[in-house]
C-alpha cells in the first residue's frame, strides 16, 4: 500500500452542487415487474437521486460549486496555482477539461490544470494529488473539482444500475496551513477491472454501430457496451473484504484511535455496505452521515457531498475527519484530515 503523511496543508473549503431534477426510485422500480420495490429501496438505501439536463455536463456542475466557493471565501482568483478535474465524464476526449475551466472561472493563466480519471475513490486519490502540489515551494493554493453525472451512462433498462446512480460536483480548495497534519492510504487491484466499467469507447474499444444499441446481458438487464456494467456480488465482496481493513490500516498508520475520529464519511455506494462497516468497526451510527438516500450513488463526489449537505453548520473546530472511497479499477482508499475551521458551504441546486 502506499501511505503518505502531509504536514502543514489543509482543506480550507468545500462546496457541492446538484441538479433539480429529482428521480423516485419507487417510481423507477414499478418499470421491473415482480421485483418488491420497498424491499430494494431498504437494502439499497436510496429512494431518489438527482439528474441533470441533457445539456449539463459534469463541469457545468463543478464550476458552480466552485464560483460559489471562491466567492462566498473572497479568495483572489489570481491566488489559485493549480486546478485539478477529476471526472470520468469529461467535456470532450479532446482537450482535457480543467483548462476550460480554468478560463470559465476567471483563474490566471498561470493556473497549472490537469485532468484525472478515477471512480469512486477517486475523492481520497485526487485530494492526495491536490494536498501534496500545495506542499510544494511555489504551490500555495490548489482548487479540487469533483464531479459525475452517471444518468448520462447508466441505462435505465439496467435494473441493477438505474436505481443506484445520480449526479452532483464538489469544489474543494486546499492550502497551506501550519500545524495542520493528515495520512493517507490508497490501494489497487487491477485484476478486477471488469468488475465495474463501460467497455466499449476507449481505444481498446472504439464506439462503432456494433456496440453502441442496447441488447440484453446474460444478466436479463439492457444496455449498450457504452454504458455502464457493474457485477454487483463480485463489487459486494470486494468492498466488504478491503474497506474494513483499509480504516484499520490508517488508523494505525496515523497513531490514532478509532474513538478520535468524529466522522467517517464512506463512499455512498449502498445503505447494506455502510451498515457492514459501521457494524464490523463498531462505530456510532450518529458518526457517519448518510446523503445517499436523497442523492444516490453520484460515484466520486459522494465524500464532498455528504460532507456539504449533512455536515453544514455541525463541524466545529480540530473535527478529525475519516474518508474512506472504493470502487472501480478496482481501487480504494482511506485518509484521515483536520477539517479545523474549514469553510462549508449550503448546498447549491442548479
Amino acid at each position: 500500500m502506499a501511505n503518505i503523511r502531509f504536514n502543514n496543508v489543509k482543506i480550507a473549503g468545500i462546496a457541492a452542487c446538484v441538479p433539480k431534477n429529482i428521480s423516485s426510485n419507487l417510481e423507477l422500480l414499478k418499470n421491473y415487474p415482480g421485483e418488491e420495490s420497498e424491499k430494494i429501496i431498504k437494502n439499497v438505501g436510496i429512494r431518489e437521486k438527482r439528474y441533470v439536463d441533457p445539456d449539463v455536463t459534469a463541469s457545468d456542475l463543478c464550476y458552480k460549486a466552485a464560483d460559489t466557493l471562491l466567492n462566498e471565501m473572497n479568495i483572489e482568483r489570481s491566488s489559485i496555482d493549480m486546478l485539478i478535474f477529476l471526472s470520468q465524464l469529461p467535456d470532450y476526449r479532446i482537450p482535457a477539461t480543467s483548462p476550460t475551466l480554468q478560463d470559465r472561472l476567471g483563474l490566471s493563466k498561470n493556473t497549472a490544470c490537469f485532468d484525472i480519471s478515477l471512480a469512486c475513490s477517486g475523492y481520497v486519490y485526487a485530494l492526495s494529488n491536490a494536498f501534496s502540489y500545495a506542499s510544494q515551494h511555489g504551490i500555495n493554493r490548489v482548487l479540487l473539482l469533483v464531479g459525475e453525472t452517471f444518468s448520462k451512462i447508466v441505462s435505465e433498462q439496467d435494473k441493477v444500475n438505474a436505481p443506484l446512480y445520480g449526479d452532483a460536483g464538489t469544489a474543494t480548495l486546499i492550502e497551506k496551513a501550519e500545524n495542520s497534519e493528515s495520512f493517507f492510504s490508497l490501494n489497487s487491484d487491477g485484476s478486477g477491472y471488469k468488475s465495474i466499467m463501460i467497455e466499449a469507447g476507449g481505444a481498446r474499444y472504439p464506439v462503432d454501430i456494433n456496440n453502441i444499441l442496447p441488447v440484453e446481458a446474460e444478466d436479463g438487464n439492457r444496455r449498450s457496451k457504452n454504458q455502464l456494467f457493474m457485477d454487483g456480488l463480485e463489487v459486494f465482496n470486494f468492498t466488504l473484504k478491503v474497506v474494513p481493513k483499509s480504516i484499520n490500516d490508517i488508523l494505525s498508520y496515523s497513531g490514532k484511535d478509532i474513538n478520535q475520529i468524529d466522522y467517517f464519511l464512506f463512499h455512498q455506494a449502498n445503505r447494506f455496505m455502510i451498515d457492514f462497516f459501521v457494524k464490523k468497526l463498531k462505530i456510532d451510527t450518529e458518526r457517519v452521515p448518510i446523503s445517499l438516500d436523497t442523492f444516490g450513488n453520484v460515484s466520486s463526489p459522494t465524500i464532498p457531498l455528504t460532507i456539504v449537505s449533512r455536515l453544514h453548520n455541525k463541524l466545529k473546530t480540530n473535527n478529525q475527519i475519516l474518508l474512506s472511497g472504493f470502487g472501480a479499477g478496482l481501487s480504494w482508499g482511506a485518509a484521515i484530515v483536520d477539517l479545523d475551521n474549514c469553510y462549508i458551504s449550503k448546498l447549491i441546486e442548479f
